[in-house]
């Protein structure tokens, strides 16, 4: 492992992609500290602690939001836009013209995600000015004027947009997926505060977290890496004086193949509403907020549906059936006792739905059996299935790029 990494940091190409993605990670961990101005921030103390959809979303944050920072609304405006125009394209000809328009097509939908994306977080940033006033974040002294509000509204938007552009940045240039990243920095940030209020509580406690944390964390390793092989035989091909083909190789088609995105998206989707509904001074918004909070039964078991439904959807985009059937036959290549074709699609998409079902179920009961043992320990829920699952998923994924760009390399990589 340690050899591995000073290997990676003796490529002068891969150092430079890791002190990018480190200097990102930086100017967005200062972002989340940089306070938005005209606003007490020791007004609004009483909104987070409680286990609420605020604790939930500064999670996401990296503690941005109970500062108040440029930072603070962090990247869940984005990770919903994208979750609605992935939808979108499944419903909207235009849209799916675009995306199987290549390149070109796909460019075109990001920037459609990015505007989106604006908008969405001019509209949080509304509601959140509204509701730091409910809670007097602005004294008589320093009342909400219209030149206050415009400039808060803006600050929260802008940084909204800063974000979505750093992790872009990382994508492109940096190591790893960008958002995944902003995610996993502001998760860990948070871990410190846990582990400290943790060790305040009963020594029994920490064994029983850390034991639960290592069978986690060992059970996202094992789904994570396992995989079904497809066989798959290429037939010999004979092109002028040379003989192509005749090997036999394999199609993995991993167990969890969408990754942590279902979770993501489904902890974005749920939490959307409900901040808006805590936004709205009306007695049913608050009701409807408190009876599916992220401190509910209820809102585990949305939860739950949730990420079993996105784990298909997005194990449908990234793994279309078709197309890999007709590239295996374009190449030569046939499943043995399958015929090429329409029957090989037909094949994979019937194995695939099978393995995606128990990877879902997975997802699903990382996310809720460690919340509910920590629910009956009382413990801070911050520590609970989304956040391991996230972290060891982006940790993994960002390992397994680095991974490949040392084998790229004839370097040994990190997973043996």
């Amino acid at each position: 492992m340690f050899q591995s990494l000073l290997n990676a940091w003796r490529l002068p190409d891969l150092r430079k992609k890791l002190l990018f993605t480190a200097m990102i990670i930086a100017i967005y961990r200062l972002g989340c500290y940089i306070p938005v101005p005209g606003v007490s921030v020791s007004s609004i103390k009483e909104m987070f602690n409680t286990g609420g959809v605020f604790d939930f979303y500064d999670l996401f944050s990296g503690g941005g939001l109970q500062r108040v920072a440029i930072f603070a609304m962090g990247i869940m405006p984005y990770i919903t836009a994208s979750i609605i125009m992935q939808l979108l394209t499944m419903v909207s000809p235009r849209l799916e013209a675009l995306m199987k328009e290549g390149p070109a097509g796909q460019k075109k939908v990001n920037q459609y995600t990015r505007y989106f994306t604006v908008v969405l977080a001019l509209i949080e940033a509304v509601g959140f000015v509204f509701l730091f006033q409910k809670y007097g974040a602005f004294p008589p002294e320093a009342p909400l004027t219209a030149l206050r509000f415009f400039l808060i509204v803006l600050t929260l938007t802008v940084g909204t947009a800063l974000v979505m552009w750093l992790g872009e940045l990382i994508t492109q240039r940096g190591i790893g997926n960008g958002i995944s990243l902003m995610i996993f920095t502001s998760i860990v940030s948070r871990l410190p505060s846990g582990l400290q209020m943790l060790f305040t509580m009963n020594p029994a406690y920490w064994v029983a977290m850390g034991v639960i944390a290592l069978l986690v964390v060992a059970a996202v390793i094992f789904v994570t890496q396992g995989q079904r092989r497809i066989p798959v035989q290429y037939a010999k091909r004979v092109v002028g004086r040379k003989v192509y083909g005749g090997q036999s190789t394999y199609l993995p088609l991993r167990v969890n193949m969408a990754g942590v995105i279902p979770v993501i998206f489904a902890s974005s989707v749920l939490l959307f509403p409900v901040t808006l509904a805590q936004m709205v001074p009306w007695g049913w918004t608050q009701k409807l907020a408190e009876w599916v909070g992220p401190n509910t039964w209820w809102y585990v078991a949305v939860e739950v549906i949730l990420i079993v439904l996105f784990t298909y959807f997005y194990t449908a985009v990234q793994f279309n059936p078709i197309d890999q059937a007709d590239n295996l036959k374009k190449y030569g290549g046939f499943v043995p006792g399958i015929r090429p074709g329409r029957p090989t699609a037909a094949y994979l998409d019937r194995v695939l739905t099978r393995i995606t079902f128990p990877g879902a179920l997975f997802l699903a009961a990382i996310v809720l059996l460690p919340t509910a043992l920590i629910k009956g320990m009382s413990v801070p829920f911050y520590f609970g299935g989304t956040s391991i699952l996230i972290v060891v998923g982006v940790a993994l994924d960002t390992m397994q790029q680095m991974e490949s760009q040392l084998l790229m390399r004839h370097y040994e990589g990190f997973l043996k």
